[in-house]
């Protein structure tokens, strides 16, 4: 019995000792325990390599502005712990979160004395959250993110009124696979018999596995570019304005306020869901509920300016595809800065091709690490950049006050960026000042 929030916290946070554990077993059993609370809640399920925590954020902000009750569940956290486990976009109370592992833990207990082994953090944290929406607070929708992949995943123990798959990309390739093949069939282990699915992949090796795996479940599958397509998009000083359309609808300049082109197709692909939630009547939202509602979208450490004098950007761009899109915003809404970066990745990360993309925006680049068991160090990332005009810290403290003291001129930018769990504690720190 934990008397308070933080020995709860601390008991949650000791589970990581048993890593990844990809399986259903121990969560069909903690949950059948309990009656099977997730049985009672309508999901939409998200998975993806990037981007699923924007097109959550969308689909939230529509939902609410629509004055639907909306769960969410996301991963990994930005400024608190309880944000994983929110309701209308606020987090649920560190006495509720308290309640919710007291109640677990006898479960998680009894599991360990079987041969089905210790729980992992992940699949307890995701235990108390289908505790919470499935027996103390039944919301609406709930919009529920894997961890890692879809098929395996501890989530992937749902039948949900929709699924949606983001994009397919290079990450976690030591437990997903090695090509983009068999990483999408990882993520595309969601996609159950019948339900819909949703996907703003591109690519075509991506879609092909899609399609078949859908085929097979006889699940309509939606993709961008055919079923949804954007008509047109464009750059604004905050953000972006685009046009689609569904089977059924045109949306016309469309706003919001995350920047890129990769935002612009998170949008698309949620207010694509939003239309066949419609369409089908089970959801009713007017068109200003969806203009209103993804215009208020943001979702912390996503290209977000944390610091005005010198300009400082965050972004949690933690993999290539990442990478990609980060670079890409920006040259569309920077161009003609000297850009400033402030770099820090997880050593089981591909971080020399990374390192190797944002050298061609940067003026100048600066390594180093943060409290974390896999973090790279300084080193080890400033020994695989090749470019010039490199520093390294072992304080990333120190390396943020440097570089704040350091550039002060309009024209320069200051970009930190790479694992989401250091953009955490930077933004923290930044906020703070």
């Amino acid at each position: 019995m934990f008397n308070t929030y933080q020995e709860a916290l601390n008991w949650i946070h000791g589970r990581l000792k048993f890593g990844v554990k990809p399986g259903l077993k121990r969560m069909e059993w903690l949950l059948e325990q309990m009656n099977s609370p997730e049985r009672n809640i309508p999901i939409i399920h998200v998975a993806g390599t990037n981007g699923k925590g924007s097109t959550i954020s969308y689909l939230l902000h529509m939902l609410t502005e629509a004055g639907y009750d909306v769960g969410t569940f996301t991963s990994p956290y930005i400024e608190t712990f309880n944000e994983r486990i929110s309701v209308n976009g606020k987090p649920i109370s560190d006495h509720e979160m308290l309640k919710l592992a007291n109640e677990v833990k006898p479960f998680v207990d009894k599991a360990e004395t079987t041969e089905l082994g210790g729980p992992t953090e992940f699949e307890i944290i995701t235990t108390m959250m289908f505790l919470y929406f499935g027996k103390y607070h039944k919301p609406d929708f709930v919009l529920l993110e894997t961890g890692l992949g879809g098929r395996l995943d501890s989530t992937n123990i749902v039948t949900p009124i929709l699924s949606i798959i983001t994009n397919v990309g290079y990450d976690h390739m030591n437990i997903l696979g090695s090509t983009i093949a068999e990483i999408a069939f990882e993520k595309a282990g969601i996609i159950k018999q019948g339900i819909p699915v949703f996907t703003g992949s591109e690519n075509k090796e991506v879609v092909e596995v899609l399609s078949r795996i859908a085929n097979q479940n006889q699940a309509p599958l939606f993709k961008i570019g055919e079923e949804f397509q954007i008509l047109n998009s464009s750059q604004q000083h905050k953000g972006e304005m685009f046009s689609m359309k569904t089977n059924h609808n045109e949306y016309n300049q469309v706003s919001i306020m995350m920047k890129g082109q990769h935002q612009v197709q998170n949008a698309a692909l949620a207010i694509a869901a939003i239309d066949f939630l419609n369409d089908h009547k089970i959801a009713s939202l007017k068109k200003e509920h969806i203009y209103d509602g993804i215009s208020k979208a943001f979702w912390m450490g996503r290209f977000e300016q944390i610091y005005n004098n010198p300009e400082v950007i965050i972004d949690g761009a933690h993999n290539k595809e990442g990478i990609e899109s980060l670079i890409n915003t920006v040259n569309r809404h920077f161009p003609n800065r000297k850009i400033h970066i402030l770099f820090s990745a997880l050593k089981d990360k591909e971080y020399s091709e990374m390192i190797n993309r944002l050298t061609s925006i940067a003026t100048s680049i600066t390594f180093t690490t943060f409290d974390f068991p896999r973090a790279a160090t300084p080193e080890e990332l400033f020994s695989a950049c090749e470019f010039k005009k490199k520093n390294f810290f072992s304080s990333w403290k120190q390396g943020v006050e440097e570089m704040l003291e350091t550039y002060e001129n309009k024209d320069d930018l200051i970009l930190i960026t790479g694992s989401l769990y250091f953009i955490s504690a930077v933004r923290e720190y930044v906020s703070k000042k």
